[in-house]
């Protein structure tokens, strides 16, 4: 009989049954599509050795003008500025006490100290650091005291306690001495989205929209931007932060109302942007003299000047009030706009000059948007995910079909929408959109758009923030189960920790038959065609599998009394064939009967990367019954 070569069409689709997208894929993990076919994603390996703290929602790399290239880190606990694959903490101090506000006691026997401070506003899981301290007598030392510390509780408004590195013993009663200063840090963000408080529950004074800056009672998401060769940053429904550069790795951030010059900056901003015309746009955010929060007001800064915000006659600083939606969600800038995404439409920010600076162009409406950073831009190409739908804006904003749309809303938790991030790889031409799944409340999913081929893909990965290749040289990803940063597409294997682990990868295609099944098929030869370019083993080999049944209701095998899927085999006889396809395999024997079959690929072996060719099957009829 002549071989038959298994036709089958590029990307996923699962909005129909398998029988039905008969020549198609329809599981997968970890694979993209490349000329049509499918084959394993690449490796990672891990960027800073430390575990940052906290969940990272932000990754922005910028290099100064000298050359020096930096990555700025943001968690919901800490900002790092992160150097020679070193993280340094530039978190902002929100306050410092006079020498000698800060008192401590401490029980012998126990690693646990209060500390009195009549105005210290803290909140559990902040962060202060001591200075000036003196040894309590015994075990604690003043070299102990005087560190960082987590804010464990706060039994009172003017007490709070923390563990110290050393047991107290029955020696230490003092106070800590008479100059002891504690600084205290912009307080933490929470990792998951809380409905129902802060920013999205409906309330926009300025106490609740900016609790996330103050009290840390919602998801803590960041923006940054460059500004010359120094960084600006703010938290979401926080204030502005700026960081200079020349101060270096050991000084920190500093709030921009508190710089020389400053003049009427917000100081509660939903997001920011720096444009190419050095303006520091902040939007959704508080007017000149007030203090509460619009959520749907735009100003910006005189050009080159992060600190002046007041509008005169001889400066460009200036404002805008949009006038559809409820709340800005996000702005991204393209190569030739600002895009600015409200709850309900999408507004285009272009710079005019003169009197006006820049001008609003209503784009569409309505639309939805699923999260802050749930937009990917392609150069002049928006691609995002709203509510129930995907998007895509170049000039025009169009629905983008999804073949895979109802796999998503069914897998992803809703609740936790917002922690939905964009990550561009235009290396691949792809946008993925990485989500929690289930009821899952840290993200572990993702679905890829391929633009360039117009099909769609899934998969898992832990990840929670993303930043494409650049001045990194490989896409940049947030490790959020090992607290790291990692490189993509970085050899073959997942390198995150010191132990290397294989990326499991697999594809599986729908059901096919001979013409519409009305006979049953007897396959007797596979000949493979894999290749394993990129693998480092020598000897790669992935694990080929064919199936067979009778019907699409039908588990898979041969007749109703034999193993399902889930036996894996080497005897002929049961409706499974599963070898290892090496580089140097030429054909696999089986024999195997059914109406339908399907062919599955798959790697779970440190080494190995794989891309599957045109797979040729010898098939003959085999009776109706």
């Amino acid at each position: 009989m002549p071989l038959t070569k298994l036709q089958t069409r590029p990307g996923l689709v699962r909005d129909t049954t398998s029988y039905a997208n008969e020549g198609g894929w329809y599981y997968a993990d970890k694979i993209r599509f490349r000329l049509g076919m499918p084959e394993s994603i690449g490796g990672w390996a891990r960027l800073n050795a430390t575990p940052y703290l906290g969940s990272c929602t932000v990754i922005f790399p910028w290099a100064t003008l000298g050359g020096v290239r930096y990555t700025a880190v943001g968690t919901d606990t800490k900002f790092y500025a992160e150097y020679g694959s070193v993280l340094s903490d530039i978190t902002p101090i929100r306050s410092t006490t006079a020498a000698g506000d800060v008192t401590f006691a401490a029980v012998d026997g126990s690693a646990v100290i209060t500390a009195t401070d009549t105005a210290h506003a803290a909140g559990v899981g902040d962060y202060v650091t001591f200075s000036g301290a003196a040894s309590l007598g015994g075990n604690i030392t003043a070299a102990v005291l005087n560190a960082e510390y987590e804010i464990i509780s706060v039994p009172s408004a003017g007490t709070y306690t923390f563990t110290a590195t050393a047991t107290a013993s029955a020696g230490d009663v003092g106070a800590g001495g008479a100059a002891v200063v504690g600084a205290y840090q912009i307080a933490v963000g929470l990792a998951t989205y809380v409905p129902g408080i802060g920013w999205g529950s409906g309330s926009y004074s300025g106490t609740v929209w900016s609790g996330g800056a103050a009290g840390g009672t919602q998801l803590r998401l960041w923006d940054a931007s460059m500004f010359g060769e120094d960084l600006i940053f703010c938290s979401r429904g926080g204030s502005l932060f700026y960081w200079d550069v020349t101060g270096g790795l050991s000084a920190r951030a500093v709030f921009v109302t508190a710089m020389a010059g400053a003049s009427a900056v917000p100081t509660v901003v939903t997001a920011m942007l720096v444009t190419s015309t050095r303006h520091v746009v902040a939007f959704g955010c508080n007017a000149v003299g007030g203090t509460d929060i619009d959520p749907l007001l735009v100003r910006w800064s005189d050009t080159e000047s992060a600190v002046d915000w007041t509008p005169t006659a001889t400066n460009t600083a200036g404002g805008e009030r949009l006038y559809l939606g409820s709340s800005i969600i996000t702005a991204r800038a393209t190569r030739l706009e600002t895009l600015i995404f409200t709850d309900t439409a999408l507004y285009g920010m272009t710079f005019l000059g003169g009197a006006l600076e820049f001008g609003f162009n209503l784009l569409a409406t309505p639309i939805t948007i699923a999260s802050p950073g749930a937009v990917g831009i392609v150069g002049g190409t928006a691609y995002w995910m709203g509510v129930g739908k995907f998007y895509v804006y170049n000039g025009a904003v169009a629905t983008l079909p999804c073949p895979i749309l109802n796999l998503i809303l069914k897998n992803m938790n809703a609740s936790q929408a917002y922690q939905v991030f964009a990550a561009v790889n235009e290396q691949f031409s792809e946008v993925s959109w990485h989500y929690c799944s289930g009821v899952n409340t840290t993200v572990d999913s993702y679905v890829t758009y391929n633009y360039a081929d117009d099909i769609w893909y899934f998969g898992t990965l832990n990840r929670s923030a993303w930043v494409d290749a650049g001045l990194i040289g490989y896409p940049l990803g947030a490790d959020n189960v090992n607290n790291v940063l990692v490189y993509h597409e970085f050899g073959a294997d997942d390198n995150s920790t010191d132990t290397p682990a294989a990326v499991n990868s697999y594809i599986e295609s729908s059901d096919f038959d001979l013409g519409d099944g009305h006979q049953f098929m007897f396959i007797t030869r596979v000949l493979p065609d894999v290749s394993f370019a990129g693998s480092n083993v020598a000897s790669p080999a992935v694990t080929l599998t064919l199936k067979t049944r009778n019907s699409a209701g039908q588990a898979w095998s041969s007749s109703s009394n034999q193993p399902s899927v889930n036996t894996v085999t080497r005897t002929a006889s049961n409706g499974l064939f599963t070898s290892p396809v090496e580089e140097t395999t030429a054909q696999l024997h089986v024999r195997l009967r059914g109406r339908q079959a399907a062919l599955r690929i798959e790697n779970n072996t440190i080494g190995v990367k794989w891309q599957l060719g045109a797979v040729r099957l010898d098939v003959r009829p085999d009776g109706r019954r």
